[in-house]
């Protein structure tokens, strides 16, 4: 299974965010990569911007322009693409939402970011609504794929529920706010939910003006595939489910759980 992780720095401006994505998805068609799945960052539509910036203003339904397009491309490639919107609500603050794109012009899924970041002086939940707790795994090139966002990866409980419901394989769209130890905690994190879950982690970060960058493929034994720095960039490699299983079966801490599923408490 082929993954492509697309490192940018987005604009507070949709439309020139959407011009930005057809030019990346030109430079993976260039490249020859032939991805099976292809992941952009959290905000890739519109950036957060400042914390004063009306996200509700600018949110978009799932039948809107980003969206759109987002499935035009996913067509064009003949992969699956991972896209990210803040998602209209008519209820209240719009939903921090990663949305799936199939190569026949479908949505598969979308998932609502379950933990948002009012962390290091932050309050994301000023600004947006939190989604269901659900966990979302759908399968891709024969690879069954979890969800979650940014933040998210700081509550090993989110890997733990998608790994029982059967992924072999996190996505993790992201911008990872840069700053004192983030980008350590950034790696760390990544790796950790990959080796104590003994499944891949591919995650697609943002980076430029407020965020740290550093996307990466790390598989399940904890070992970076592919990873870009702090510059934007494309970001190739592999999920071998071979490795998968060969990973489970030298290091089978899933099964040797006393808690949860497989001891049952």
């Amino acid at each position: 299974m082929k993954v492509v992780l697309v490192q940018l720095a987005s604009a507070t401006d949709s439309a020139a965010n959407r011009h930005a994505m057809s030019g990346w998805v030109d430079r993976i068609h260039a490249s020859r990569a032939e991805p099976d799945l292809v992941v952009f960052p959290e905000g890739a539509m519109h950036d957060f911007g400042r914390p004063d910036h009306d996200l509700s203003a600018v949110a978009e339904p799932l039948d809107g322009p980003y969206v759109a397009a987002l499935i035009g491309h996913a067509r064009r490639l003949g992969a699956t693409l991972v896209g990210h919107i803040f998602e209209r609500s008519d209820t209240g603050l719009p939903y921090n939402t990663s949305v799936v794109a199939t190569r026949d012009g479908s949505i598969a899924v979308t998932y609502r970011k379950i933990h948002l970041y009012d962390s290091f002086g932050y309050a994301e939940s000023d600004r947006l609504s939190a989604g269901g707790i659900t966990p979302v795994v759908l399968d891709v090139a024969g690879v069954p794929v979890g969800l979650m966002t940014c933040y998210d990866l700081r509550f090993p409980e989110m890997g733990r529920a998608l790994v029982d419901a059967g992924a072999g394989l996190f996505v993790v769209p992201s911008a990872w706010v840069a700053g004192v130890l983030k980008e350590d905690h950034w790696r760390l994190l990544l790796r950790a939910r990959a080796v104590e879950n003994t499944v891949y982690v591919a995650a697609a970060a943002q980076c430029g003006r407020a965020y740290c960058g550093h996307s990466m493929l790390v598989d399940p034994m904890g070992v970076t595939v592919a990873a870009a720095a702090e510059a934007e960039a494309l970001v190739v490699g592999d999920v071998d489910p071979d490795r998968l299983e060969l990973a489970r079966a030298t290091n089978p801490s899933l099964r040797n759980r006393r808690f949860g599923p497989q001891g049952g408490m």
